[in-house]
């Protein structure tokens, strides 16, 4: 007789699909962690509010410590594991690297996948609770230092290295990914919003 309290799923990670039995109130971050050594998303307050769990569900971002494994069946999931292609970094990544956007790294897998998700977000035209135009002809704002920080601000950084992260989300934003020796930085200006290059 089946159980009524779980069931063997099936699920899409990082494009492998897993299957393995649940209980129907495994969280999504359990499940990858736990039972699919997948220790990327990391478990932060475990209530949905720090973002270190922070993976993409059909390519936008999701906390999976409230996100229930039997409900993710079916979705592509992507945690911060399946971004790279081979030895090759996505570019968020690669920008976190070049500009120092972390220190201890503990939030740092879901700092990147939020990034990935603002990015999209942002070129798909979706405001924020700082776009000032909103009408849908306007188009995507520009992605200044508030916007980034608003996108961003449901994941925590316990080490402060916020100034960097925004950093790295607008390079990554921008196309770059990579640092050159040629060129100055590219940085955003807090007060202004606005990029100016650093020696």
């Amino acid at each position: 007789m089946p159980s009524s309290t779980s069931s063997v799923i099936t699920l899409k990670i990082n494009g492998e699909k897993y299957t393995l039995p649940v209980d129907h109130r495994t969280t999504l971050l359990d499940a990858l962690r736990e039972r699919l050594d997948l220790t990327g998303p990391k478990k932060g307050c475990d209530q949905g509010q720090c973002g270190a769990c922070t993976v993409l569900l059909d390519g936008r971002r999701a906390v999976a410590c409230l996100q229930l494994a039997v409900a993710a069946e079916g979705r592509e999931i992507t945690t911060v594991e399946g971004l790279a292609d081979g030895e090759q970094l996505h570019p968020v990544q690669q920008a976190f690297l070049d500009l120092d956007g972390f220190q201890c790294g503990y939030c740092t897998p879901g700092q990147i996948c939020s990034a990935i998700g603002v990015i999209q977000e942002h070129a798909a035209g979706w405001p924020s609770a700082v776009t000032d135009d909103l009408r849908p002809e306007a188009g995507p704002p520009p992605l200044t230092a508030d916007e980034i920080r608003e996108r961003m601000s449901g994941n925590l950084c316990r080490c402060g290295a916020y100034v960097s992260i925004v950093e790295a989300v607008a390079r990554a934003a921008a196309g770059t990914g990579t640092r050159t020796d040629t060129a100055p930085a590219a940085r955003i200006s807090p007060e202004a919003g606005t990029k100016e290059a650093v020696a």
